[in-house]
């Protein structure tokens, strides 16, 4: 799976998707200008000591971001769209694209992806919701679809044992 953010300005968003991505064995590709420097603290703070794991790809554009990656299936998460986030069949290989978070993702590249946008459902009271709480619930739906595979599906207690 592959998470996209394209042009990202709060970088404690970007380490937290950062994070989430570590967890889930999930890439993340940066498309610039990012708002921040990779190195900066907040990324670290927010990424803690999972950063070195994450396979991060950064490009210079859009364009540069189709370029190197042919034939990407790419759902666009966008307040725009007119299909529910849950409601698609998501691939193992698909890329899930979010926007900056003052202006979501432009509709100049939206207006040639119309099937393939996706929205979380809300209220009208607010225009969205945070940009990592978005990346993580139609992540996790992706990945449902898909079995969680590859993910650990069990936990173990660390100082007692479940009762049989």
């Amino acid at each position: 799976m592959n998470i996209v953010l394209h042009e990202p300005e709060i970088p404690a968003n970007t380490g937290n998707i950062g994070r989430t991505c570590v967890a889930t064995g999930t890439v993340l590709h940066l498309i610039e200008p990012l708002g921040f420097k990779l190195g900066e603290k907040e990324i670290r703070r927010a990424g803690l000591d999972y950063w070195q794991h994450l396979d991060v790809r950064v490009y210079k554009n859009f364009q540069e971001f189709l370029e190197k990656n042919p034939g990407a299936k790419i759902w666009m998460a966008t307040t725009k769209a007119k299909h529910v986030y849950s409601e698609v069949s998501y691939g193992p290989d698909d890329f899930i694209m979010f926007g900056k978070e003052s202006a979501g993702i432009p509709e100049e590249i939206l207006v040639d992806y119309e099937e393939t946008c996706v929205r979380i459902p809300m209220l009208d009271k607010i225009r969205s919701l945070n940009l990592s709480n978005a990346a993580a619930i139609v992540l996790y739906e992706a990945l449902r679809q898909n079995h969680f595979s590859h993910m650990q599906l069990e936990g173990e207690l660390h100082r007692l044992h479940w009762k049989e």
